[in-house]
């Protein structure tokens, strides 16, 4: 009887670990196409390149019921090209995400790692960019971070519970410099709120002396602008009737003392010194879903820019169209053509920002304007 009550004790504390268990699941995409480039330094360019309407993945995530509505969390996720099967976000193993937190039904989620910021959370979800379409529909340099270029090393982050449709969060990432804690430091605040057709998403970061440091929030090979400061400020809306999702998105992007940019390089006047560099960007998207299958897009983004330096300033303005047509074979594999276009007009600031650029691995334009096609497979598993 002895014995009968062990095993049973042992059997029941075995049930019991495995209950405690955390579960764990394993995800990727892969988008991978070839693209035509037009302009590249005064020519066309073919090429195949990876992760454009998304950027190609590999990750883990999981969490442990620890009882009364608490649960632990963590989420680890790299980025890659599935052209070369190079590391992506500058050869880390987890660029992406790298993150672990505790999570209540009630009170929401903290989390601590390498994170997405507000802007990314609230204001990327209602542009085409952020939503359906990705890289080639971003604004120009992805000035406002709506695209994810840079993730944010370092930081605490909490996410409400949803309340009647409305959600919000904040991020600060420390700056981890002795004596400074303001040394590239970020935070950022946002939310977002979805009733019906509609779904409304704000949000605001602020960052200072980006990537100055290896240490902090923004390392050098992350940020979109190395600048002494950088505030975004992004809302926008969208209303679904019908098959159709029509959109509008604001962003402003004010940058102090910047000096390059991680598509264009230097952005160092040829006379006086470089003091402010604002984009506003005003975007218009639309997506009709044809059938379950297949759905198409289109977004115009106007961007009025400010140049101003010690020597006088200038207004340069781009004009960006994409267009995408997607097809889905099944729930994990789809096809994709997208296009896209830019033209840069106004004022000459005599730096790389004259330079019409479709963001691409290729190379830039050589002069105002450029236009990229492309095709594509994705697949999520």
């Amino acid at each position: 009887m002895k014995k009968i009550i062990l095993v049973a004790g042992l059997l029941g504390g075995i049930a019991g670990m495995a209950q405690a268990q955390t579960n764990v699941t394993i995800y990727g995409l892969i988008d991978l196409g070839l693209d035509y480039t037009t302009n590249t330094r005064g020519k066309s360019l073919v090429d195949m390149e990876s992760g454009y309407a998304q950027g190609s993945r590999l990750g883990f995530k999981g969490n442990e019921d620890l009882g009364g509505g608490l649960s632990a969390v963590f989420q680890i996720e790299n980025g890659f090209a599935a052209d070369t099967g190079k590391l992506g976000q500058g050869g880390l193993m987890f660029g992406r995400q790298a993150l672990v937190g505790l999570s209540s039904k009630t009170g929401g989620t903290l989390t601590l790692g390498r994170q997405y910021d507000s802007i990314v959370d609230y204001v990327g979800p209602v542009t085409a960019n952020g939503n359906w379409a990705g890289l080639l529909f971003s604004h120009p340099y992805d000035n406002d971070n709506t695209d994810n270029s840079f993730r944010v090393n370092n930081s605490v982050k909490y996410t409400s519970p949803t309340f009647s449709g409305f959600t919000f969060g904040g991020l600060y990432g420390f700056g981890e410099t002795a004596g400074s804690s303001a040394n590239n430091r970020t935070y950022s605040l946002g939310g977002s709120y979805a009733n019906g057709p509609w779904v409304a998403g704000i949000g605001y970061m602020n960052l200072t002396r980006t990537g100055t440091t290896t240490s902090g929030s923004i390392t050098p090979s992350d940020a979109n602008f190395l600048a002494a400061k950088q505030k975004i400020f992004g809302a926008g809306l969208n209303y679904t009737f019908g098959a159709t999702t029509l959109g509008f998105v604001y962003s402003n992007t004010n940058l102090t003392n910047p000096t390059s940019n991680a598509y264009s390089g230097s952005i160092t006047p040829a006379v006086g010194t470089l003091t402010t560099l604002k984009f506003n960007n005003y975007e218009l998207n639309a997506k009709f879903q044809v059938s379950q299958a297949f759905f198409v897009g289109a977004m115009y983004t106007y961007t009025q820019a400010k140049f101003d330096t010690t020597a006088g300033n200038a207004k340069p303005k781009y004009s960006t169209v994409g267009l995408m047509a997607d097809y889905a074979f099944s729930k994990r594999t789809d096809v994709y053509l997208q296009g896209a276009y830019q033209k840069v007009g106004g004022d000459m600031t005599g730096t790389s920002l004259d330079q019409g650029l479709v963001p691409s691995d290729a190379a830039r334009s050589g002069n105002d304007k450029q236009a990229i096609i492309r095709a594509a497979i994705r697949h999520k598993f």
